[in-house]
């Protein structure tokens, strides 16, 4: 079963989940603000991405809401206490499927392998 991780109130995420329910798509979806991800499924997904840079939307307004001192000189391990801190921060949707493959957004690519 897919685990779909995002807002509830971000439009990405209902366009995904919408498709997903119209193909019948066994999922399971979490607001990450509700239940916020832990260290370990951040530490997965920033590997499983190819890092940090890939795992954090720096083009979100909650990360240009940030103080310019906690997006300076950023490390892995500061990233990823920035999306424990601030869970909007994470690209989404994030969709985890069953095997542990993990990929971010709901672009064409991504759509295709779900939605026939």
């Amino acid at each position: 079963m897919l685990r779909v991780y995002g807002l509830s109130t971000c439009s990405t995420v209902k366009k995904a989940l919408a498709a997903l329910a119209v193909a019948k798509v066994a999922h399971r979806f979490q607001d990450v603000r509700a239940e916020v991800p832990t260290r370990a499924q951040l530490e997965n997904w920033s590997q499983q991405l190819g890092g940090w840079e890939k795992l954090l939307n720096r083009g979100s307004f909650t990360w240009r809401g940030l103080p310019d001192a906690e997006k300076e000189g950023l490390t892995e391990a500061r990233a990823l206490a920035l999306a424990l801190k601030y869970p909007a921060l994470i690209r989404r949707p994030l969709i985890e499927r069953a095997d542990g493959r993990v990929t971010t957004g709901f672009a064409q690519k991504v759509a295709a392998e779900f939605v026939k």
